[in-house]
């Protein structure tokens, strides 16, 4: 089935030249001018939008509201930003209000299209390998459930290349997008889960702010680097059970911070 994209462009020439050119590809468009009428539709059951591709510049509520406010009600559907010649603090002020990429103005279609067929990819390959490991998972607690319920709450899993990690009783699930502790279920944005699984896949290690904003980010070392801090206030409150007293996530005074899934002292 082909997807549904909405675009929200003030611009009407652009507007109407981007579902031109979608609709030539073979994607299914509705377009709008403004914020409220953008996060009217996409909290509208009845209409199931599979991306968005969505301007920062709008009348009344802009693109960075817009996005903050799909992903405080659980609405995680992909959102491509497109940002102001691609200024350093449009970009961080997508991802923080919960953007899964951006595009700076003026862009070439080629490379819009190109991106946007990159999250609906990415989005089909994460709810497929979720599913795969639900699936899976499912079947080995049938099987084994009694003989490795103890192992399980103990275990640490330090590879973050998988879909899952598993420490001090939380389970990140990279898939699904999705923190799980106990009963509590909490959804990370794309970019907070690569985030995430950098400081993982480097645990134990202090990584410097502009390695993430580089490695992560792909923003250049002069960028402003608070927005690393503002994420990872977010994140501390997801997984530390203090986040005024972090155990995973610790600063490192003028440099960054570390990542370590089971504080020393208590072994």
């Amino acid at each position: 089935m082909n997807a549904t994209v909405l675009v929200v462009e003030d611009e009407k020439h652009l507007a109407d030249g981007l579902r031109f050119n979608l609709e030539a590809e073979g994607y299914i468009v509705e377009t709008v001018a403004d914020g409220e009428s953008a996060l009217g539709l996409l909290l509208d059951e009845s209409y199931k939008f599979d991306a968005v591709v969505l301007d920062v510049m709008l009348p009344g509520m802009d693109g960075f509201e817009v996005a903050a406010r799909l992903r405080e009600v659980g609405q995680f559907i992909p959102v491509l930003m497109l940002t102001a010649r691609g200024r350093p603090e449009d970009v961080l002020h997508g991802f923080e209000s919960g953007a899964d990429d951006y595009l700076p103005k003026p862009f070439e279609l080629a490379i819009l299209i190109a991106r946007l067929r990159g999250l609906l990819r990415r989005r089909d390959w994460l709810r497929h390998d979720s599913e795969n490991l639900r699936a899976a998972s499912t079947q080995g607690q049938t099987m084994n459930a009694d003989s490795q319920l103890t192992s399980r709450q103990d275990e640490t899993h330090a590879d973050a290349t998988n879909d899952l990690f598993v420490f001090d009783g939380k389970t990140i699930d990279f898939g699904a997008l999705e923190l799980r502790v106990g009963e509590r279920r909490v959804r990370l944005t794309l970019m907070e889960a690569e985030l995430l699984r950098y400081l993982i896949r480097h645990a134990g290690r202090a990584v410097s702010r502009k390695a993430m904003l580089e490695d992560v980010w792909n923003l250049s070392e002069d960028t402003d680097t608070r927005a690393i801090d503002n994420f990872i206030v977010r994140l501390r409150k997801y997984i530390e059970d203090e986040p005024s007293k972090p155990r995973h996530l610790l600063t490192v005074r003028s440099v960054g911070y570390r990542f370590v899934a089971t504080p020393t002292n208590e072994r």
